[in-house]
């Protein structure tokens, strides 16, 4: 299935989840996409702030969440969660 992905830049963190979220459209509806502190610390080094590890990774985790989206990986909320 071919899908329109997009990923606009409006990330924030979402202290309840421990995690940066950011939306995902796919052919126009939106996802959300998440990844928690923990595992950004551990995939990219500690950081006093979190968003700006993100930003800084973007691309590589924007391509993992692509993948995990094209492999219809969303839980019952519609999230996606990389590891």
């Amino acid at each position: 299935m071919n899908q329109a992905i997009q990923f606009p830049d409006r990330e924030w963190w979402d202290e309840k989840a421990q995690a940066v979220c950011f939306p995902a459209l796919v052919n126009g509806f939106q996802l959300t996409c998440a990844l928690r502190g923990e595992a950004l610390a551990r995939r990219f080094g500690e950081s006093p702030d979190p968003l700006t590890t993100f930003r800084h990774h973007r691309w590589d985790i924007e391509d993992e969440a692509e993948q995990a989206i094209k492999e219809g990986k969303e839980d019952d909320q519609g999230w996606v969660w990389l590891c």
